[in-house]
């Protein structure tokens, strides 16, 4: 399935050399701080409370961030994740990307009892359903059905026996 993602062309050098006229440079630094702050910190009550509260994601009851987790540093608004959410260590979560004539935004929704495995990359646009468990080292180019067990690069179905 198509991502749903908003375009945006840009004139001159590709689209990464406008970035400042698309966000704050010091929203970013802000966001930088914080997100530093919380893929160090061992407490997953307390990292998810920097998230929801300073950097505006939604996240459900009883979310779990593994350490390392990278929201997008630009736009972590645009991450919602459902409740009873696992998400491993070292997994990157993108609500924008920077192409060389356009670059792009999309909301990210994860729903509830899911399970994402460590160092997963989730590109912008995507959803993935309630209760689907993606595996380790996954790149999850489109969406993900609920109770589906996906994996790889890019991220497909997975025949469990």
């Amino acid at each position: 399935m198509k991502r749903r993602v908003e375009s945006y062309r840009v004139e001159g050098p590709n689209s990464m050399q406008h970035w400042t006229r698309i966000i704050s440079p010091w929203r970013v630094m802000f966001n930088f701080a914080i997100i530093q702050l919380g893929r160090y910190c061992p407490s997953l009550r307390l990292k998810a409370w920097l998230y929801r509260h300073l950097l505006g994601m939604q996240l459900g009851k009883n979310v779990s961030l593994g350490l390392m987790m990278m929201p997008d540093i630009f736009f972590p608004n645009r991450i919602s994740i459902g409740d009873n959410t696992v998400i491993g260590y070292n997994c990157t979560i993108l609500t924008h990307e920077y192409l060389v004539e356009e670059y792009r935004l999309g909301e990210v929704k994860i729903g509830k009892n899911v399970l994402i495995g460590a160092n997963t990359t989730i590109l912008p646009g995507v959803t993935i359903g309630d209760g689907a468990k993606i595996s380790a080292m996954s790149l999850v180019t489109g969406d993900v059905e609920a109770g589906a067990v996906v994996g790889g690069i890019p991220a497909r179905p997975l025949r469990i026996n």
